[in-house]
């Protein structure tokens, strides 16, 4: 998105600015409506700030700005080299709470950029121009004060602002970031907001006759976690809650255990258990990595549940890309058809650019389902034997690329403490990690099914032979485990394609539009 002149916007050629406007943002798949109390308002704010400075008539500004994914929107932004200058528009009386709040908030995702920034709201049926000032309180004043901010600014930024902003500064996970996430330093998009506000309502509603049991699912990358762990927070203010936690207890969540006296943490897996005696004393059962539940854990939070009247919040992965085959279902579809259940789903991918979604969903499922033409950020390399392997992988590695590591594909039984797999990262320990760059090897268990969707054969790990028997054991699935490992990537992932010749024909073809 590139800066417009507002006074013009406002002016004879209104309506073409904002039909040129809507086209620019709709080639991004980002709409931008404009209403008309927004140009009225726009327009009495120009008209004030012209009466004090004529020349900032040829001023332009960054309108109606969204960064992308967040849903976090600034009404007029102009950026110079040493200085950020944010104006909110209001066309009827708002709270200096309200007007107070948004303006802490913009100043926070501003803040990334590393420059000074000057806040303001107008709000034009009062004809009032407030600034939040360094100590984040409310003055009154006249457009003289910010036309002495705008003659400050000299080399506007004029291109395309949405290369200012990385969504990543502004979304972390609580376990790889417990630092920023106790001082509350996140903030958390539309779409985990308005899923918190339903949540906290429904619990509030819950007269206690009736088993109140929710949970939200969806991809790597949508901010599961973090929405569980802030809806924690913020029950925690008045209530004792607990994290029941699945999967690895990691280094990270025994600093949030020790330092968030607040909120108490179960961990959950096969060495560590705990009863129902141990829940009795919460006001609310958090359950974080919910897929990876035995049954009779499951069973155990909801009768517990059931007993105290105690609502229950499940955050889950219902892995729809993956082969049913390759992801055991049982505890979703049990926890799923819980009376009463109430089910949300995060759609907004946030950590993984969208052109890498693409690309391991398509995989995956085998099939090109977007538009996109091609993958710049995917690298494909295929190798026959073992020593060409190692070559390739050190290559990436050498590149600043991340090997992760699978224990189930043919060359980790035999290549350990070779090379850059020494240094790998083992794929059960990813989970609320990131990467910048990630590479994965594809082995020749992996194959296509009638369905198109990727399939791995099980292995006999002593003989070293492919059998024709599909993946049953406690080791969970090798494709499982490749869609995980490629979402942890941020910027670009690489595969490498070991002896499977149909496979790799499969990657390439979908790289280049084509279906398996």
């Amino acid at each position: 998105m590139k800066p417009v002149n507002i006074f013009a916007l406002t002016r004879v050629n209104n309506l073409k600015l904002v039909s040129r406007l809507e086209r620019q943002m709709s080639s991004r798949r980002r709409f931008l409506h404009v209403k008309q109390w927004e140009l009225v308002s726009l327009g009495a704010f120009v008209d004030r700030l012209t009466e004090t400075y004529k020349e900032a008539a040829s001023f332009n500004f960054y309108f109606s700005f969204q960064i992308p994914k967040l849903g976090k929107e600034f009404d007029l932004l102009r950026i110079s080299d040493d200085l950020i200058i944010n104006v909110e528009l209001k066309s009827f009386p708002v709270t200096d709470d309200a007007v107070r709040k948004q303006l802490i908030q913009n100043r926070y995702y501003l803040s990334t950029l590393g420059k000074p920034i000057r806040s303001y709201t107008y709000i034009s049926s009062e004809d009032r121009l407030v600034r939040l000032t360094n100590s984040e309180k409310l003055l009154d004043v006249d457009f003289d004060i910010l036309k002495e901010d705008l003659i400050k600014q000299r080399s506007c930024y004029e291109n395309d602002i949405e290369e200012l902003f990385i969504e990543e500064r502004y979304i972390i996970s609580p376990l790889a970031s417990p630092d920023r996430f106790l001082k509350n330093e996140y903030f958390l998009t539309s779409q985990q907001v308005d899923i918190k506000k339903h949540i906290l309502k429904n619990i509030r509603n819950n007269t206690g006759d009736d088993l109140c049991v929710q949970g939200f699912t969806g991809l790597p990358g949508t901010g599961k976690t973090l929405l569980l762990y802030d809806i924690a927070m913020e029950l925690s203010k008045k209530q004792r809650v607990c994290i029941i936690h699945c999967g690895s207890f990691s280094e990270e969540l025994n600093k949030l255990d020790e330092r968030l006296k607040r909120i108490d943490f179960f961990q959950c897996n096969s060495e560590v258990a705990f009863n129902k005696e141990d829940l009795s004393d919460y006001t609310a059962y958090l359950v974080d990595e919910a897929h990876l539940l035995k049954e009779d854990v499951l069973s155990m939070i909801i009768e517990s549940a059931r007993f105290t009247k105690t609502p229950v919040i499940f955050s889950y992965d219902n892995e729809n890309t993956v082969c049913e085959s390759e992801f055991d279902r049982a505890v979703i579809k049990k926890m799923e058809a819980l009376n009463g259940y109430v089910s949300y789903r995060l759609t907004n991918r946030i950590r993984t650019k969208s052109e890498l979604s693409s690309y391991i969903q398509a995989i995956i499922q085998g099939t090109r389902n977007n538009h996109r033409k091609e993958f710049p950020s995917v690298s494909l390399s295929y190798a026959d034997n073992k020593d060409d392997t190692i070559s390739i992988l050190e290559c990436f590695t050498k590149q600043g690329f991340t090997y992760i590591k699978d224990d189930l594909t043919v060359l980790n039984e035999s290549f350990t403490g070779e090379g850059s797999f020494q240094n790998a990262v083992d794929v059960s320990d990813v989970s609320f990690k990131e990467f910048d760059k990630v590479v994965m090897i594809v082995d020749n268990r992996f194959y296509y099914d009638d369905n198109r969707c990727l399939r791995t054969h099980s292995l006999d790990m002593h003989a070293g032979a492919v059998q024709d028997t599909d993946i049953g054991d406690d080791k969970g699935s090798a494709v499982r485990n490749l869609f995980h490992g490629l979402n942890r990537a941020k910027s670009r992932i690489a595969l490498i394609v070991f002896d499977n010749e149909p496979v790799f024909e499969g990657f390439l073809g979908i790289a280049q539009g084509f279906k398996v």
